[in-house]
This record gives C-alpha cells, sequence and structure tokens, in this order.
C-alpha cells in the first residue's frame, strides 16, 4: 500500500512540474509584433508578406501600421487572412473606389442630370473661384472599410480585435503625431490614410488628421513600447531618386518629402529584428493596377527571411482564408438611427436621402445605396457612421455628418449637334438660397442658338418637395409641313418641307416625391409659350416671315419616372421608366378654336450585358393624343439624335429631325454597344416605329412597322461628355443620314 501511495505522488508530482514547464515556456514564448509602412498602392505588398506569414502559422501578437499599411494591418487584426485580402482587393476597382465615383442610380434625378451636363465644377464664393479640398471625400473608401470591418464594430478598444492593433495619424494643426488605438477603426485608418490632396482630412475627437506617414511612416517604437520583443518590418517607402531620374517638377517635390522618411528608415530599419522590403521600384503609390505583381513582389521579399520566420512562435491552428461570418450576410436591421452635426440639413431631409426609416431590415447593398444618394447631393464633405450592435443582432445606425461650407459653385460644358449647333454651357449653381435644403440653378448656353434653364428646389427627402422650372430653347430647322398645316393648306402650298424657327418658354410649379423610394413621382402645372415662325412662306401682306403659332398653352401635368440606368448614354445594366401626361387645359387667343386635349407617352429600358465588354439595351415607348385633335404643334414628330429634346420630340435613327409626325406613335428600340478599348465604344443600333393619327384607334399601332431605321456609330465616352459620329439609314426612304455630337446635352 505505502509502495502504491509512493508510485502515485511521484505521478502527481510529475504532471504538476510538466504543466508548470508548459507555463513557463509559454511564458518565455517571444511576443511577436508586425508594423507595416505606408506606401499607397505599394502597401499591396504587404498582403504578399501576410500571405507567407499565415503558410508558415506565424503568431502575431500586436499589428501597427501607417497609411496603406494601417489599412491592411486593420483588416488582418479584425481576422481576414492574407489569402482573403489578396481575393478583397483583386475584385475591386480601385478607379471608382479613389474617385468618389458614386453609382448613377443612387443619385437623385436632380443630382443625376446635374452630373450629366457639366464638364468642370468649380467652388464660387465671394466672386473668387477656389479649388477643392482634395480630389476624393473618401466616401466610397470608408463604406467598403466599414463594411469589411462590420463584424468587429462592437469593438472599440483595438487592443480587444483578434490581434491588437494601432495606427497613425497626422494633427495638421500642430504636425504632431496621433496614436489611435480606440472608436471607429475604419475611421481610424482613413485619418491614417488621409494623403493631402488626394483624401480629405479626417476629424476625430476634434483633432483634424491627415495622413501618418507625414510625421511616422514606420511606428516601429511604438510597437517596441506595447512590450514586444521581436518585430517584424515591411517597408514599402521609396527611396531617393538620383539625377537621371529627377525629370519633373512633381519628382522633387516627392524627393524632398522622402528626405525625412527616408532618413528615419536608416535607424529604424536596425531595430527591426526580420526586416522585409519587397522590390517595388518600379511602382507608384497609385500603381493600383499592378497589385498582383506587388502582391507577388511581397511574398518573394517574405520566402528571403524563411528561416528566421520559421523560428517564430506558431499558431495553434492555420488562419482561415474564409471571409468572417458577418461579412458575407447580404441584410442588416437597423433599429435606431441618430443624427448628429447637421445644421442646415433636417432629419427628415436626411433619412430620405438614406432612404431609411428605422425599425426596418435592408439588403447592405441597398443600404449603401442610400449611402451614396445622400453624398451625391455634395451637400456635405464627410458622413461618417458607425453600425452599433444591438443584442438582439440588429444594429443602431449613429452618424456624424459635416456639412459642406461652399454653397456657391461656377459650371461649365461644352457641346455641338445637329439640331441646335454649337453651345457653351455656363452655370451657377447657389445653394441653401431661401432655404436650408434648397438649390437654384441657372443655367445659359451661349453660341447658335441661345438658351437657358432655371430650376429652384426645396428637397425636402421623404416628403413633398416644391420646385420652380423655367426654361427657353430655340432652333432652326426644316420640319415635316403636316406639323403646321393641314391637309387642304399643304395641297393648296405643295410644300412638304417647311423651314421653320422654333421659340418656346415653358415655366412650371411642382411638387415631387419619392414613391416606393425608387419612383419620382411629380404633380404640377405648367405655363407654355411656344411661337413657331417660317420665312418658307411669307405673310403677303406684310411680307414679313409667317407665324405658324404664338400661343400661351396653361396645363396640369403629372411624371412618373424610374431610371437605374449605370450609365445615360452607354448602359450596361438597368431598367428605365418614364410616363407623362399633361392636360391642357387653356390657351390665348391666337388659337382662337382651341379645346382641351390631352398627351400621355410612356417609354421603358432594360440594359443588361453579357460580357465585360459588350452590352444591349431594349427599349418601347409610345404615346398618344385624346380629346380635341385641332392643335398639331404639340403632336408627336420623330427623327434625329439626341437626348434632352423638347415637348414630344422623339429620336429616331434613319430619319432627319421631325420627319414623321402625328398624334400618336410607338416605338421600339435595340442597340448592341461593344467598348473595344475603355470609354471607346462601337454601337449598332436599331428602331422601328408606326406613327400616324389616331393610330390606337384604328388599329395601327398593332401592325408590323410602318417606319425602320438602323445605325452605326463609334463614341468616345470623354470627361467632356460623349463625342459620336453615326451613319444611319432608312430601307423606307433608301436613304442615309449622319449624326454627330460632341459632349453632354443640354
Amino acid at each position: 500500500m505505502r509502495t502504491k501511495i509512493l508510485i502515485l505522488t511521484l505521478l502527481l508530482f510529475a504532471l504538476f512540474s510538466t504543466k508548470a514547464q508548459n507555463n513557463l515556456e509559454a511564458t518565455q514564448k517571444p511576443k511577436v509584433g508586425l508594423v507595416l509602412s505606408g506606401g499607397g498602392a505599394k502597401g499591396l505588398a504587404h498582403i504578399g508578406v501576410l500571405k507567407v506569414l499565415d503558410s508558415l502559422g506565424v503568431k502575431i501578437d500586436y499589428v501597427a501600421g501607417t497609411s496603406m499599411g494601417a489599412i491592411v494591418g486593420a483588416l488582418y487584426a479584425s481576422g481576414y487572412s492574407g489569402e482573403a485580402l489578396d481575393s478583397i482587393f483583386n475584385n475591386l476597382d480601385f478607379t471608382k473606389i479613389i474617385n468618389d465615383d458614386l453609382p448613377r442610380a443612387s443619385k437623385a434625378f436632380y443630382e443625376r442630370h446635374n452630373a450629366e451636363r457639366y464638364a468642370l465644377t468649380l467652388p464660387f464664393d465671394n466672386f473668387k473661384l477656389k479649388l477643392p479640398s482634395a480630389l476624393s471625400r473618401g466616401q466610397n473608401t470608408y463604406n467598403l472599410l466599414s463594411k469589411l470591418m462590420l463584424h468587429v464594430s462592437n469593438v472599440q478598444q483595438f487592443k480587444n480585435l483578434p490581434i491588437p492593433f494601432f495606427c497613425i495619424a497626422t494633427n495638421v494643426e500642430t504636425g504632431t503625431q496621433v496614436l489611435l488605438d480606440e472608436g471607429n477603426l475604419a475611421q481610424a485608418v482613413m485619418a491614417s490614410g488621409a494623403l493631402p490632396t488626394l483624401f480629405q482630412p479626417v476629424t476625430i475627437n476634434g483633432q483634424v488628421l491627415i495622413d501618418g506617414g507625414v510625421v511616422n511612416n514606420y511606428p516601429i517604437n511604438e510597437l517596441r513600447n506595447k512590450g514586444m520583443d521581436v518585430i517584424i518590418g515591411v517597408d514599402v517607402q521609396d527611396g531617393l531618386l538620383n539625377i537621371k531620374e529627377l525629370t519633373s517638377a512633381p519628382d522633387v517635390l516627392i524627393q524632398i518629402n522622402n528626405f525625412r522618411t527616408i532618413n528615419d528608415m536608416k535607424v529604424k530599419a536596425k531595430k527591426t529584428d526580420i526586416y522585409i522590403k519587397p522590390d517595388i521600384k518600379n511602382f507608384n503609390v497609385v500603381s493600383f493596377d499592378e497589385g498582383n505583381k506587388i502582391i507577388a513582389n511581397g511574398e518573394k521579399a517574405a520566402l528571403k527571411n524563411l528561416e528566421s520566420l520559421q523560428e517564430l512562435p506558431k499558431l495553434n491552428i492555420l488562419k482561415s482564408s474564409v471571409l468572417p461570418n458577418k461579412i458575407r450576410n447580404d441584410s442588416i436591421t437597423i433599429r435606431g438611427i441618430k443624427v448628429e452635426g447637421n445644421e442646415k440639413y433636417s432629419r427628415s431631409y436626411i433619412l430620405g436621402k438614406l432612404k431609411l426609416k428605422g425599425g426596418e431590415k435592408v439588403s447592405y447593398s441597398n443600404f449603401i445605396r442610400g449611402l451614396n444618394s445622400l453624398i451625391a447631393t455634395n451637400n456635405f464633405d464627410s458622413f461618417y457612421y458607425d453600425l452599433e450592435p444591438t443584442e438582439d443582432g440588429a444594429y443602431n445606425l449613429v452618424t456624424q455628418v459635416k456639412e459642406t461650407q461652399t454653397t456657391t459653385f461656377l459650371k461649365l460644358g461644352v457641346h455641338y449637334d445637329d439640331l441646335y449647333k454649337s453651345g457653351l454651357l455656363v452655370n451657377l449653381t447657389k445653394k441653401r438660397l431661401l432655404f436650408g435644403n434648397d438649390i437654384a440653378s441657372l443655367d445659359v448656353v451661349f453660341g447658335d442658338n441661345v438658351r437657358y434653364n432655371f430650376n429652384y428646389l426645396i428637397d425636402k427627402g421623404f416628403y413633398w418637395s416644391i420646385g420652380l422650372r423655367s426654361r427657353y430653347n430655340a432652333f432652326k430647322k426644316d420640319v415635316n409641313a403636316e406639323l403646321l398645316l393641314d391637309d387642304s393648306q399643304i395641297s393648296s402650298t405643295g410644300l412638304n418641307k417647311i423651314n421653320a424657327a422654333l421659340h418656346d418658354q415653358t415655366n412650371q410649379f411642382y411638387v415631387q416625391t419619392l414613391f416606393r423610394k425608387d419612383f419620382a413621382l411629380s404633380l404640377g402645372a405648367e405655363h407654355k409659350r411656344l411661337k413657331v415662325t417660317s420665312e418658307t412662306i411669307v405673310n403677303r401682306s406684310s411680307e414679313e416671315e409667317f407665324v405658324f403659332e404664338s400661343t400661351d398653352y396653361f396645363s396640369a401635368f403629372g411624371n412618373l419616372r424610374l431610371d437605374t440606368y449605370d450609365n445615360k448614354y452607354f448602359p450596361k445594366k438597368g431598367v428605365y421608366f418614364d410616363s407623362d401626361l399633361h392636360m391642357y387645359l387653356f390657351a390665348s387667343h391666337f388659337n382662337e378654336d382651341f379645346e382641351s386635349f390631352s398627351i400621355a407617352r410612356a417609354e421603358a429600358g432594360y440594359a443588361f450585358s453579357v460580357s465585360p465588354k459588350l452590352s444591349f439595351n431594349l427599349q418601347t415607348g409610345g404615346g398618344l393624343k385624346f380629346g380635341d385633335k385641332s392643335t398639331t404643334t404639340l403632336d408627336f414628330a420623330l427623327g434625329g439624335y439626341g437626348n434632352n429634346l423638347i415637348n414630344n420630340f422623339i429620336p429616331f435613327y434613319g430619319y432627319d429631325f421631325f420627319s414623321l409626325t402625328g398624334n400618336s406613335y410607338v416605338k421600339a428600340y435595340f442597340s448592341m454597344d461593344y467598348e473595344v478599348f475603355k470609354k471607346h465604344h462601337i454601337t449598332l443600333e436599331g428602331n422601328w416605329a408606326n406613327i400616324d393619327d389616331d393610330i390606337f384607334e384604328t388599329g395601327e399601332w398593332f401592325t408590323l412597322p410602318n417606319y425602320r431605321g438602323y445605325a452605326l456609330g463609334y463614341a468616345v465616352d470623354s470627361f467632356i461628355g460623349p463625342i459620336q459620329i453615326k451613319y444611319s439609314y432608312s430601307p423606307e426612304e433608301k436613304n442615309s443620314v449622319w449624326y454627330f455630337n460632341v459632349g453632354f446635352w443640354f
């Protein structure tokens, strides 16, 4: 018995001794820190290094980074593996992200209209032109990071992330460094990467912060102070250029900026236990299109240190390349919404743009679309938000807005087409003119046909917005005589075409609201002053130009629109619907026999792609007049090519402007667009139509088309708008028509 007790005692002693030894070894394992420097696109090399660390199972105890190193480091610290980051960054369009390129469908109709008219927009305050504070607000970048970091949105202290983390930013007012290790993770790394002139500064806790690389691009000392024993450092900074490489003023400025950081690295590199320097000399800070090569160079550089890395402590389980579960979740439930920082713009206005009411489940894509809709108003310099988790798995949305202080803008555009000819557009836009959420805009077009367009809108989001419009258009063109003369007049004069000068001034008062969140419903009253004259027919009594029309029309109208095309001129996806009803109730004395009538029309379209370069667009439309039919100047007229045509003029390939007329029509349209190079398009298009008087009564609308037209075109989508040339042909006319235009249509 004593022997058994002795043996048992020895076994227990050995067991406890082994456990104590294991605990001692665990406490003696060196803590490993990872520091990642800034470098813009060159920072993608960090991902290659992380892939090697993961493959070796290296255990990282703390991550520190600056600028791009902060972005990659924060994602790694929040649970992403190197492989997962490689997959994420390879599927990003960095041009759209950096340039704040917002999806067209996310913009309100008014803002969408603005974006598709002007080639240049400049802030204009106190009669002085100003330059924007930065090329990008960084909103797309922030939205992306917020989504990727949604699964750690409840972590306020960065030391509590799956891997503890901090990053460095610069206080732009004092020039001192700021260590960010708590708060909103996405906002912190945005501040660390706010490269001056590219991204605007980020305000955190009252401090205006910019890129941390200005003061500390490689925070190794701060990381060592966190108790790290071994530090792996990845340096993607530029080296100094020689005299042959300094070929421009920007090269010299970059060289001057690099003096301090390169001198710092001479000291800091020696403090780094495992120093990894990828070969990134042939890349620059915006070489995102060569991301695969940069990542591969990061892997090569890490493998050169393979022996040292293999000696480091290992993870019990290798990092998974699977994305965190909550990122794959396509919808979120938002319980409450808190708006902070707004002064001029009401809470209802902001929620109306966000298309959120609280207490509802929304897809994450629709949530981002709402954010884009708010940013597209250009009323806010920044819109930061937290999605704070609730106990039931939902989120509270806490927003912090910064309203823009610039309220006046000068905008410019140029255009040429076959109808209005040349035009220079000058626009003055004023926000908050009379109310906190209003906008006034005046276009004046100088050129062959002087025009103007005035808009005023009090935008109330989900509630009924109030607007005023006034526009004036004028042009001269040969038109179908049937648009201006009756059958007896045509017989007596023998005219088929009349050279007419049209002057149209239209004034509208309307109210508008969102219908089912995506449709814009407008109701209003309109005054139209329409004057049509011609020198083809001379007034015998005065030998002056003949006046066909000089009438004031008064009408009520309703309009319902939906437009999710991703591009107005070259759509690759989306749907389009536009319907309009005008009830003409009164007219001035010139039209002595006037009786009320109504005109209704509708158009619908669907665009889709079968490959990144090849897309199709299908459209159909029609219209009819009911009531009195004697007033013909507002009837439908098909022919020509264009956008934003006034009244009931409808583009139709194969025919010149206003060649086909009638009080009712149906039309079908098909296009095939092949993008041969970026922003270079070859288009093949066809349209078919029936148009005449009362075709819905005679059944003519449902027969084979009487009119056909086809077009082959080449277009360049330039910064001033599309530059297009089209050759069109009509089998009925056996004649060809060329169309040519430059710039956005206005």
